[in-house]
């Protein structure tokens, strides 16, 4: 398994399904071919087999990989590669990338300066409250909950501006998120980094604020990266 390199531990599940796709995608693993043992599939990427269980199950319900069992079974390429953006009009990477550092640049930049600001506490329960309903979500309602979610941490900066550039984002990121499946594993991961997020701006630690931030984007980055590219 020379071809794959270790992903990062803090968004392991995400960049191990980009891996894979982009394997997969490339030819690398062609049609039909049965992928190595998930010991040595998990030794290579340097992640536990639970991630890359879970990262296969995300392959497999999206159709890019189909598993069999019995003596002769494992996880082998789909012969057909699924269009998740069925009567949409395909995006180049150039445009994905596009968005993907517009938001990278933005987002994080809200997270820090919402921690630095004097929240009231209207706001500070907003927050809350955003935070637990987009925990709570069923998988039709996450995406528009987590968009409000992060529209609050931005609201929370005190720029009208700034709110308008994220409320922009949102509606380009949104769009790009439209093409893919909506993968329990990673709503899970996004769940315990927007706690993470909250928690830092509540407590001022703008630093943190920022990474976490900064985290977060980078998981779902990996995942349209993944699909999309």
């Amino acid at each position: 398994m020379t071809v794959l390199r270790p992903v990062r531990v803090g968004n392991a599940f995400e960049e191990t399904v980009e891996h894979l796709l982009k394997h997969i995608k490339l030819g690398v693993f062609p049609a039909g071919e049965r992928l190595a043992p998930e010991r040595e599939l998990s030794e290579a990427l340097g992640i536990s087999r639970a991630t890359l269980r879970e990262a296969l199950k995300a392959l497999v319900e999206a159709g890019y990989i189909e598993s069999q069992r019995g003596r002769y079974g494992g996880n082998f390429v789909s012969s057909s590669t699924p269009l998740h953006a069925s009567g949409k009009v395909p995006l180049s990477a150039t445009e994905v990338e596009d968005v993907l550092l517009y938001r990278g640049v933005v987002e994080p930049a809200a997270a820090e300066l919402a921690a630095k600001a004097t929240l009231s506490p209207q706001l500070r329960q907003e927050l809350i409250a955003c935070l637990h309903a987009t925990s709570e979500a069923q998988a039709a309602n996450y995406r528009p909950l987590d968009s409000r979610l992060h529209l609050t941490i931005a609201e929370a900066t005190g720029s009208a501006m700034l709110l308008d550039a994220v409320v922009d984002i949102r509606s380009k990121i949104n769009e790009l998120l439209d093409r893919i499946p909506l993968i329990p594993a990673n709503i899970g991961h996004s769940n315990e980094q927007h706690l993470e997020l909250v928690e830092a701006i509540l407590h001022g630690d703008a630093e943190r604020a920022r990474a976490v931030a900064t985290d977060h984007l980078e998981g779902t980055a990996a995942l349209l990266r993944g699909f999309l590219a």
